[in-house]
């Protein structure tokens, strides 16, 4: 049989900006080689798949060439998908379980375009997950790291999965241009540059790059920010942020850190339906 797919811009109001995701809603579990292999025909940074299970759903992530253990974006386009499509109510939460434990997503209400008045635009509701933090340490940087991201860092710390390197300035983070081929000798899953945010209603602001990963540069990384929000709490003295991924796309994610958890705030818009055809849905 065929199976539908939906491609998402997380992390935005508008379509064509933030980080595009694609969802597969299954009956069932599928081997993994095969949902690698579509994930590689998608060629999006990640490509999700997920199916009921219990009281919520199970849920996984690949980029065009590997599995990934956490991901933010494709996560809220899972999300977004269940409640547009009426796979879940309006008002229910929605349950992962993921590689990195139970995740959860939730619709903030009276947000969406729904309960606007007549005449209003649609804005797109904002939602609400909640994942672990994976606060960075401080340590030395690696010898080439400097010339790979072609800046020096004034902190360097490492996470449970990537290298954390702040900047001088926004203006410096957005000039990065790295060496992708060196970047992707480093033995991390990707590098998250960052610096304070110019602007007065941003916090921080950020670029990730993963080229181990077969992504050069990810739009929006919601994964990344449950590094970023421990670190500029240490920095800032407090626990909740607006941040800007200032990729070309571009992208905004509210961050509240609660405990050991980094609660991650975007919209989602859908931008294309359609379907595997029966040939392509078999294993």
């Amino acid at each position: 049989m065929s199976l539908g797919v939906v491609v998402v811009d997380a992390f935005t109001s508008e379509a064509f900006a933030g980080n595009p995701a694609a969802v597969g809603v299954l009956p069932a579990a599928r081997g993994e080689r095969w949902m690698q292999r579509v994930a590689r025909e998608m060629n999006l940074s990640e490509t999700a798949f997920l199916y009921a299970e219990g009281d919520g759903f199970s849920l996984r992530w690949f980029t065009p060439v590997a599995e990934v253990d956490l991901c933010g974006h494709a996560t809220l386009a899972s999300a977004h998908v269940l409640w547009e499509s009426g796979g879940l109510a309006a008002g229910a939460p929605a349950r992962f379980r993921t590689k990195s434990g139970l995740l959860t997503a939730r619709r903030a209400a009276g947000q969406s375009g729904a309960g606007a008045p007549p005449g209003a635009p649609d804005t797109p509701a904002w939602i609400e997950l909640d994942f672990p933090a994976t606060p960075d340490e401080k340590v030395s940087a690696p010898p080439g790291l400097a010339d790979a991201i072609g800046a020096t860092p004034r902190y360097f710390g490492r996470s449970h999965f990537d290298f954390l390197v702040e900047l001088d300035n926004e203006e410096t983070v957005k000039r990065l241009e790295p060496d992708f081929a060196r970047l992707s000798g480093f033995p991390v899953r990707g590098v998250i540059a960052t610096a304070r945010g110019a602007a007065p209603d941003v916090d921080f602001v950020s670029r990730f790059f993963a080229p181990a990963f077969g992504i050069n540069e990810d739009p929006v990384t919601g994964s990344a920010h449950c590094c970023l929000g421990p670190y500029w709490a240490r920095r800032l003295k407090k626990r909740e942020f607006v941040a800007h991924q200032v990729s070309a796309r571009g992208g905004v994610i509210k961050v509240r850190l609660e405990a050991d958890r980094v609660r991650l705030a975007g919209q989602a818009v859908t931008v294309m339906e359609g379907r595997l055809t029966d040939k392509a849905s078999a294993d």
